[in-house]
């Protein structure tokens, strides 16, 4: 179902591009965010504790802080449970939430790809599929949106696997790049330091074809492409790579996302997402702007 109805502002902000998207095809982790933003405000509009609630629905303090926070799906009874405790009777509203509790279910087109997709991963997924905005910066290698095949698959192989499987997860790779050239594609602002640019991932031709493509990208109007330069130093991100993902909607808080080399880290805390925030704003201004960028990029092209 394609939350495109009328929703009595339930919903809250979502803007018209958010609305267009099917969740069936974006995967769930959209639809638990709202869901569990919505009954985080009903809950503490009545004065019900997490405790409380918990035990309404047969469950914990614990469980309830999950659900609010999206990281699970629902139950669709639990969802009707909750919303007679908070005294949720407007069957609009009532139905909208249920329809989002179903959705919290529903699996992703990644799921095509579910024996080399980790568990950890499809919450990236589900948002960058339906980001409004992503930000990120790259410490090692160039985005993953924004590599070619043979890059990809450079890249992807460091890691030892069947060949099978390898070649599943380029595929992968590659269907993911898709969203940027959707009819409403997410803004993408990256930060790429001149590390992954200079280091060799298969060859000279390589190399020259991943910089080209990375030039005919940065031109879209809704990518920027930055590049920190070592003459930048140490800088505010040096520790590793970040992505800051922010969803559809003016009520949903941004999402930090960070890879690590078995697993991926989502911190959650108000503090933390807000010096992450802040991290990314720095390197926009320590790094080139988007017109030297460009020229880097050709001068780096001229010396393969």
């Amino acid at each position: 179902m394609a939350l495109g109805l009328d929703t009595d502002g339930v919903l809250g902000e979502l803007d018209a591009a958010s609305m267009a998207l099917d969740f069936r095809q974006t995967g769930p982790t959209v639809p638990r965010m709202i869901l569990g933003n919505r009954l985080r405000a009903l809950r503490e509009s009545q004065g019900i504790t997490g405790a409380d609630a918990g035990r309404c629905i047969r469950g914990s303090h614990s469980k309830i802080s999950r659900l609010e926070m999206g990281k699970t799906g629902f139950k669709v009874r639990d969802v009707i449970d909750l919303l007679a405790f908070y005294g949720v009777y407007d069957e609009g509203e009532r139905g909208t939430l249920l329809a989002l509790a179903r959705e919290s279910n529903s699996q992703g087109w990644w799921q095509f790809f579910h024996d080399v997709v980790p568990s950890w991963l499809h919450v990236y997924l589900g948002l960058e599929q339906t980001a409004t905005v992503i930000r990120g910066y790259e410490l090692q290698f160039v985005p993953g949106l924004l590599q070619t095949e043979e890059y990809a698959r450079a890249v992807i192989s460091l890691v030892p696997d069947e060949e099978e499987r390898l070649e599943r997860r380029v595929r992968l790779r590659m269907a993911r790049q898709h969203v940027l050239r959707r009819d409403r594609p997410p803004y993408l602002w990256t930060v790429i330091d001149e590390t992954a640019l200079r280091r060799s991932m298969g060859g000279r031709g390589l190399m020259r074809r991943q910089l080209a493509y990375l030039l005919e990208v940065s031109r879209l109007p809704h990518v920027t492409v930055q590049v920190v330069p070592f003459a930048a130093g140490a800088h505010s991100a040096i520790a590793g790579p970040v992505t800051v993902l922010r969803p559809p909607g003016g009520d949903l808080p941004d999402v930090v996302y960070l890879e690590q080399l078995t697993g991926g880290a989502y911190p959650d805390k108000p503090g933390d997402v807000e010096q992450y925030r802040h991290v990314m704003n720095r390197l926009a201004v320590e790094a080139m702007p988007p017109d030297a960028t460009e020229d880097f990029l050709l001068a780096a092209l001229r010396e393969l």
